[in-house]
């Protein structure tokens, strides 16, 4: 109570920091009068000076008043729009790495503009993240007006671009893109093979759009750029029938972890209907040789009892669509990893695509905590705050919005269960629209708007449905929701990427009722000004009936989803309104809601049909939200706390990468890798405080043989007196020394170097890959080790480097083994091409690829390899002729062949 009065009396501590922006505000303002005199020239002029100064020694704080004063007029200039002073305090906030928060219509795209010129000054690059393409591309012409007025550079990242085009693009001074394709560039930069072919620069300020739903929504799945492994459909389609005669009595499931586990008896009933199929050796399912079939097994039971059709997944065309849990859209080609989509397939009985074998990888996490200078923007992103802080050490500042907002959030509606929740809604929504009052209902799932649809139509209310099944469709649907009397379900993707107005849209009008007509002709003008007229009314009657109505169906797991979906009520100071309709029946309320208290109070104190309205059950509801919350913080906590293991070695490699391809030479390191090659064989065999007559000298020629393709008088040296094993270590390595000297004695310096620098580039990339492998399995199994009282995360540490040492000594050794025993060449040979890359994270918001799955210009990346010849998989041939390895083929772009279906869908299918 004392912190509440304290709040009421001093502020927050969010509104005392907004207030003590406002001397930079007044500033900014101060300059405005001088920046306004400036002709065009003159105004574009100031870029250079900001240069210079920071060349003197300024500071680019000292630079902020004037050249937000700068750009605020470059954008009245360029695009007649002005920044307001509580844009300008959100730009402040983006340039010292911060978020801010700012209700949905309140021009966070415009805000950005001031924080990212003032830091591409440095010329050192500024990276704008968006969620999709569109927004990538249009932000990019839209905002780039201001840049190129100001005599800026801007580039934009988007999928099937050659390697030339991304460079250019990474080398502007402002460069728009995906946060998928920024990641991909980096991981394909990773698996070059010299410095020239990679496309960006070292990372300077980056500024996130949407930042709740990229680094939190998103970065639950790394970014895997992976290829394709042996096909193991039989197997899944063989366990999948087992799995489906399994009873309740077989299995526990616990729904809030999501985990499906046998109990005894399914255990044992599971034991005898595989060893009947020949699908385990023995009759121990536990067995060590059983350990996929009992992998397979798990994924199955998960894929029949946890993972819903129409929820978690629908089938189209064939195919398991994934949808995402927080915008309800499709997600066209990302699929679930480690067996669990080809458990799915199996059990949906559609075609089961072979499973991936990872060859790099990393988490938008640690992906954006590479920039020295991160920021983001959102409408939503307080309920985040923790993590945000603990995970990218970035600060949430809500920025105030320049109108008022005058949307009523009343409090939430409770019934006994869904039968009662739909029939009241459909009876409000009937009420809103015989009154004009334009509604947004969103639904957790397309189950659930379905079924709504089926009560409004008993209702004779006439709606539009908005899902994943339907979601070619969005932008049309959102773009009318706020008409008269219109009602529009969705699911959880209420308006995104898509202006709800009020009154309608008059493009989109224009597209649905002329899309014969061409936009600047007369005719499209002259219709065009008659639905102008009919919006501007239409309006006027909408705001009188109350504005935009939002009804949620559900809470969700989030509060922030939920804030989401409200804030598209009331934007730029419309009036509005929003109220959640909840039920025992909801899966927030059953799986994690105080059940007692919720039972008792709805089954004994309500009547068939009646609601309670009470602050207090909406505040209890939000403390579940918290709880979820929390949870799924922990959770995400724990995949950056092991990935990060990963990141450590994945730096060290990607630096080792960077050193050898910036070498002119690395026969240094070639040397010293068969020197510690040489006394590593001889320690193994010959181990350190033993006598000769305990080497095993069998073993040791063996060895030698294998690695180095010779055969010394080794019995001639242990027949000598005094023999120490620093003596074979010297004699072995000198013959080495000897032997490699001789095979060269007529090759090329410079060819021989670079077939060095390849080799060993090759050799640490093939082994790197393996190595991912193992420490996926590493991470699926640690978890056993609290049984005994150890903290898995420790323990996989540990695992993890002593794996890491393994891999530094195996890449020493096949380096070595590969050098000496390699048959060199003189004549030119032409480059082995390279595998199929398959790039997986969709972007959720648009559900379409917004990655290249071959990197085009890879086709030349072995183009200057030495005539070495070193093993790799063909690419498959095309019909009539077309060969892939000789042209590749972006997998998005239109199938050579001529079908007109993309690439990835006709030839370019995988298994």
């Amino acid at each position: 109570m004392i912190a509440a009065l304290a709040k009421r009396v001093f502020g927050s501590a969010n509104d005392r920091y907004v207030r003590s922006l406002s001397k930079y505000v007044d500033a900014v303002n101060a300059f405005e009068t001088t920046i306004e005199a400036l002709s065009d020239d003159e105004l574009r002029g100031q870029t250079e000076i900001f240069r210079k100064r920071l060349a003197d020694g300024a500071k680019l704080d000292d630079l902020l008043p004037e050249a937000f004063a700068t750009v605020r007029e470059a954008a009245k200039r360029t695009l007649g729009q002005r920044h307001y002073d509580v844009q300008l305090i959100g730009g402040i906030a983006l340039h010292r790495g911060e978020i801010a928060e700012m209700k949905t219509g309140e021009g966070k795209t415009l805000v950005a503009t001031l924080a990212v010129y003032l830091n591409a000054l440095t010329g050192k690059g500024v990276h704008v993240v968006t969620v999709n393409d569109y927004l990538a591309r249009r932000d990019a012409d839209w905002m780039g007006q201001i840049y190129r007025f100001l005599g800026m550079s801007v580039g934009v990242i988007v999928p099937n671009l050659t390697d030339d085009e991304r460079r250019a693009a990474y080398a502007a001074d402002i460069t728009y893109g995906t946060n998928n394709e920024f990641g991909f560039d980096y991981l394909r930069d990773n698996m070059k093979f010299t410095r020239e072919q990679m496309v960006q620069r070292p990372f300077n300020f980056a500024i996130v759009d949407e930042v709740d739903s990229i680094l939190i929504d998103e970065a639950r799945t790394p970014l895997i750029i992976s290829g394709p492994t042996d096909d193991k459909s039989e197997l899944y389609v063989s366990v999948d029938k087992i799995v489906k005669t399994f009873t309740e009595q077989d299995y526990e499931k616990d729904e809030k972890q999501r985990s499906v586990v046998l109990t005894e008896d399914g255990t044992e009933n599971a034991e005898r209907m595989l060893e009947e199929a020949g699908l385990i050796e023995g009759r121990n399912l536990y067995d060590i040789v059983n350990t996929q079939t009992v992998h397979h097994l798990n994924q199955a039971l998960k894929a029949n009892v946890m993972f819903k059709k129409d929820i978690d997944y629908i089938v189209k065309d064939g195919k398991v669509v994934i949808i995402d849990e927080f915008t309800g859209r499709m997600m066209d080609g990302r699929r679930w990893s480690d067996g669990l989509h080809q458990a799915v397939e199996a059990k949906e009985g559609v075609f089961i695509e072979p499973e991936n074998q990872t060859l790099a990888s990393i988490t938008f996490q640690n992906y954006f905590r590479m920039y020295p200078k991160l920021s983001g923007m959102t409408g939503t992103a307080m309920t985040e705050a923790p993590e945000f802080f603990d995970i990218y050490k970035m600060n949430v500042v809500a920025i105030p919005t320049n109108v008022p907002v005058k949307r009523v959030d009343e409090d939430d509606e409770f019934y006994k269960n869904i039968t009662d929740k739909f029939s009241a809604i459909a009876k409000e929504l009937k009420e809103k629209q015989e009154k004009g009052q334009p509604a947004l209902v969103g639904t957790v799932s397309i189950e659930k708007s379905e079924m709504l649809s089926e009560y409004l139509d008993k209702e004779g209310i006439k709606h539009s449905v908005l899902n994943a099944r339907f979601h070619e469709q969005e932008a049309h649907i959102v773009a009318q929701a706020g008409r008269i009397g219109a009602v529009t379900i969705a699911t959880n993707m209420a308006g995104r990427g898509t202006d709800i107005q009020l009154g309608g849209n008059l493009e989109f009008r224009m597209l649905d009722e002329f899309p014969d007509l061409v936009a600047g002709t007369p005719e499209y003008e002259a219709q065009a000004e008659k639905i102008r007229a009919e919006i501007v009314q239409e309006k006027q009657r909408v705001l009188e009936a109350g504005g935009l109505y939002v009804l949620g169906t559900e809470r969700h797991e989030s509060r922030r989803i939920d804030n989401q979906l409200r804030g598209r009520s009331g934007r730029q100071g419309d009036p509005g309104l929003s109220k959640f309709y909840l039920s025992l029946d909801d899966d927030l309320l059953r799986i994690f809601g105080p059940q007692t208290m919720f039972a008792r109070l709805m089954n004994k104190n309500l009547e068939d049909g009646e609601a309670i309205i009470s602050p207090w059950i909406s505040k209890a509801i939000e403390t579940a939200q918290k709880k979820v919350e929390a949870r799924n913080y922990d959770i995400r906590k724990q995949v950056v706390e092991f990935d990060d293991v990963m990141n450590d070695q994945r730096k060290v490699i990607y630096e080792q990468r960077a050193d050898i391809m910036d070498s002119e030479s690395v026969s240094d390191v070639i040397v010293e890798m068969r020197a510690e090659t040489a006394a590593s064989i001889i320690a193994t065999h010959c181990p350190p405080g033993t006598y000769p007559e305990q080497w095993d000298v069998p073993g040791l020629k063996e060895s030698i043989d294998v690695v180095f393709g010779l055969q010394p008088p080794v019995d001639d040296w242990l027949e000598e007196e005094a023999v120490e094993q620093d003596m074979l270590i010297e004699r072995l390595q000198n013959l080495a020394e000897e032997h490699m000297a001789e095979k060269l004695k007529d090759v090329e310096q410079e060819r021989w170097a670079e077939a060095e620098k390849q080799i060993l580039i090759q050799t640490l990339d093939h082994h790197w890959k393996d190595h991912l492998a193992t420490l996926d399995a590493l991470r699926q199994v640690i978890h056993l080790r609290s049984y005994a009282q150890k903290k898995p995360i420790d323990e996989y540490k540990q695992e993890a480097f002593l794996l890491f040492e393994r891999l530094l000594v195996s890449i020493r050794e096949e380096v070595t083994k590969m050098l000496m025993r390699a048959n060199i060449q003189l004549e030119s040979a032409p480059p082995p091409p390279l595998p199929d890359f398959i790039t997986q994270h969709i972007d959720p918001f648009s559900g379409d690829d917004d990655t290249a799955d071959v990197d085009a210009a890879t086709g030349a990346i072995l183009s200057n390899l030495p005539p070495l010849s070193i093993p790799q998989p063909d690419l498959p041939a095309m019909e009539g002729g077309t060969d892939t390895a000789t042209a590749p083929v972006s997998r998005n772009a239109p199938c050579p062949c001529g079908s007109g279906k993309k690439y990835k869908h006709c030839h370019g299918q995988l298994g």
